[in-house]
């Protein structure tokens, strides 16, 4: 009862008899319910809160309790209601991350054509490299500015290509494409969605999409709903990773960017559009099937880079030469 946990919590400052008349209870009834041992509920309680405790950490801080309950149930084998852990995850201060906004990166180029929308917000695709969509976002550090662009894979919401540099130059777009286009050899026909930005539609971008039989696509003018998947992992990785401390030098934001998308969010961080499956187990689960006529795709995180300093670690495993 909560009026006997309540008089076991203040006996050290007040009389049990006197609380026990105040609260119109039983000295014995008190003492029969102090004796008695914690409860099974009460034991599983304590077991779940513990083991919430360290998923909480491994996910890195970052989960709410959907994931957690989603790694109890699908991982762990528990049956539990997510109500249950909520409450256990509140009781123990643990919560997961709230999105802060994010300021308008897109230069658009007065007078330039640029091509239609063709997903019209459906952000579905029946297989891998059916489509990819694209954004840029800006990244702040102690010694100045770093942008990021990333793309991903509509299917597995993997992202497939990504390259930082301190510029917002069409070298910065065109590197990501490549670093994609190396890691998933797509078939000719895959649609590009992105936004209006002078990046996506300048000459040596559009050149480097046709020539790879790329079709792309773009969102009306100003409106953040016509690329929200894209908008979304920014989202995510802003509040999980880059929000979370200062960043002294670019090199230490480069290596914690490439650690979270390569180690975390492609390989361990469950989507509830996927089923509550990473990207690489969703992928895994439902592979794409085989093209004899496709050469082999390249690891994008084992793929070295012969070149320049806006690619950087696109095709390097080793952060540490960033």
């Amino acid at each position: 009862m909560k009026v006997f946990g309540f008089i076991a919590a203040k006996k050290a400052e007040h009389s049990i008899t006197i609380m026990c008349r105040v609260f119109e209870v039983s000295r014995s009834g008190y003492h029969a319910w102090a004796a008695r041992g914690p409860s099974a509920r009460a034991l599983k309680d304590a077991r779940l809160s513990a083991r919430i405790a360290v998923l909480h950490k491994q996910r890195r801080g970052v989960y709410g309790s959907p994931r957690i309950w989603s790694d109890l149930v699908l991982d762990d084998g528990e049956r539990i209601a997510r109500k249950r852990v909520e409450r256990l995850m509140r009781k123990a201060g643990l919560s997961g991350l709230v999105t802060k906004k994010r300021r308008a990166t897109t230069i658009r180029v007065p007078g330039v054509r640029v091509a239609g929308d063709l997903l019209e917000r459906d952000f579905t695709a029946q297989a891998p490299n059916e489509r990819w969509v694209a954004d840029i976002t800006y990244l702040r550090s102690w010694q100045g500015w770093l942008y990021l662009v990333a793309v991903q894979d509509l299917y597995s919401r993997r992202i497939v290509g990504w390259s930082m540099a301190d510029h917002m130059r069409t070298e910065l777009v065109t590197d990501a494409l490549a670093m994609a286009l190396r890691s998933r050899r797509p078939d000719p026909g895959l649609v590009w969605h992105s936004d209006q930005g002078s990046q996506f539609v300048s000459l040596a971008f559009g050149h480097q999409a046709r020539a790879a039989g790329i079709a792309q696509s773009m969102g009306s003018k100003g409106d953040c709903f016509d690329n929200a998947v894209a908008e979304s992992f920014f989202a995510t990785i802003k509040k999980e990773l880059i929000h979370r401390q200062s960043w002294p030098t670019k090199a230490q934001l480069r290596t914690a960017v490439f650690d979270y998308i390569v180690v975390f969010y492609n390989g361990q961080r469950r989507h509830s559009t996927l089923g509550q499956l990473a990207p690489a187990q969703f992928e895994a689960a439902f592979p794409q099937p085989p093209a004899a006529s496709r050469a082999p795709a390249e690891n994008p995180e084992t793929v070295h880079n012969p070149s320049g300093y806006t690619q950087h670690y696109c095709y390097n495993n080793d952060p540490s030469t960033v």
